[in-house]
C-alpha cells in the first residue's frame, strides 16, 4: 500500500514541479521581475518534494488509522494546511537587493497551491475505488 502511495506523491510533486516553472515563466514575462536567485528550480522542486512526501505519510498514516474516513480526513486536513501555508510567501523578507520585492507573493501564494491540486489530481488514477464510490 505504501509503495502506491509513494508513487502517487512522485508523480504529484513531478506535476506541482512542472506547474510551478511554467507558472513562474509565466510571472517572469507579466512582471519583468527574476526572482530566480530566490526561488531556484532547485528549492522549487525540492519543496514540492517535501510537501509531497509529506503529504504521503499523512495519508498514509490516515487511511490506516481511520478505514472509512482516512481520505476525507486528509483531503480536509491537506486543505486546510495548505491555506495556513499561504502566510508563508507573504511574510518572507527578501534581500535588499532583490528588484520590486513586493511583487513575490504574487509569484509564491499560487506556488502554495500546487502540490495540493496535483495531489487531488493524480489521486483517481491509484484510488479507483474511491473514485468509483463518490460517482
Amino acid at each position: 500500500m505504501f509503495k502506491k502511495v509513494f508513487l502517487q506523491a512522485i508523480l504529484a510533486s513531478l506535476l506541482a514541479f512542472i506547474a510551478s516553472v511554467i507558472y513562474r515563466k509565466i510571472y517572469f514575462f507579466a512582471t519583468e521581475v527574476d526572482f530566480s536567485k530566490v526561488l531556484s528550480l532547485g528549492r522549487m522542486a525540492a519543496l514540492n518534494i517535501l510537501v509531497s512526501m509529506l503529504a504521503a505519510f499523512l495519508y498514509y498514516g490516515l487511511t490506516n488509522l481511520m478505514k472509512g474516513r482516512g481520505a476525507i480526513i486528509f483531503n480536509f486536513l491537506f486543505s486546510m494546511l495548505t491555506f495556513v501555508c499561504v502566510m508563508i510567501p507573504i511574510s518572507i523578507t527578501l534581500p535588499l537587493n532583490v528588484q520590486s520585492p513586493e511583487l513575490f507573493p504574487g509569484l509564491g501564494v499560487p506556488m502554495v497551491f500546487f502540490p495540493a491540486m496535483a495531489w487531488y489530481t493524480v489521486n483517481p488514477l491509484f484510488n479507483k475505488k474511491e473514485a468509483i464510490k463518490s460517482l
